[in-house]
C-alpha cells in the first residue's frame, strides 16, 4: 500500500474536490472478499478510508438458527408436570441479565475453572462470567449477594441484550 503514495497520479482520482485512491479502495474491497469481513477501515495520517459491503447471505443462516430453537422446545416439554414448568419459568425472574450482545464465557480462559458454579455463594461485585463484545472482554458482576442457583448459558454461547444469564437467590 506504500506504492499508492509513490505514484499518486496513477492511483488517485479527483472526485468532487476529493482525492480518492481507487487502487487502495480496490485492494480493501478484495481483502473484504478474501476474509469474509463486512467492513474494513484504514487510517494514514489525516486520511481515513472505510470500505463496507452488505452481507445478504448472512440472513439465511440467521433464519436457519431461528428455526432450530423452535424444534428444541418441542422436544423439551416431555416432562408434563406443572412443577417442571414452574421451575423453568421461576428462575428467569431472579436472573442476572446480559447488559449487551456478545459471547458469554464462563471462565477467564479455555480450560480454566469457571468463575462460578451452581451452589457457589457470591457477594455483590463478584465476577459471574465475561461477555466478549467487539473483542473487548466485559466482566458481568453480581448485583447482589446470594447463592448461584442456575447458570442459564453455556460457555462460548452467543447471547442477546437482556438475556437471562445466571440465577442468584
Amino acid at each position: 500500500m506504500a506504492e499508492t503514495k509513490s505514484n499518486p497520479e496513477a492511483n488517485e482520482t479527483r472526485r468532487n474536490g476529493m482525492n480518492v485512491d481507487t487502487k487502495l479502495v480496490r485492494e480493501l474491497a478484495e481483502l473484504l472478499g478474501e476474509t469474509g469481513l463486512s467492513e474494513i477501515e484504514v487510517e494514514d495520517g489525516d486520511r481515513k478510508v472505510r470500505v463496507a459491503r452488505q452481507m445478504t447471505a448472512a440472513a439465511a443462516p440467521t433464519t436457519v438458527a431461528a428455526v432450530a430453537p423452535t424444534t428444541a422446545p418441542a422436544a423439551a416439554p416431555a416432562p408434563t408436570t406443572s412443577e417442571a414448568t414452574d421451575a423453568a419459568d421461576a428462575p428467569v425472574a431472579d436472573a442476572m441479565t446480559s447488559p449487551m450482545v456478545g459471547t458469554a464465557y464462563l471462565s477467564a480462559e479455555p480450560g480454566a475453572k469457571p468463575f462460578v458454579s451452581v451452589g457457589d455463594s457470591v457477594n455483590e461485585g463478584d465476577t459471574l462470567l465475561i461477555v466478549e463484545a467487539m473483542k473487548v472482554m466485559n466482566p458481568i458482576t453480581s448485583d447482589r449477594a446470594g447463592t448461584v442457583r442456575q447458570i442459564l448459558v453455556d460457555n462460548a454461547q452467543p447471547i442477546e441484550f437482556g438475556q437471562p444469564l445466571v440465577v442468584i437467590s
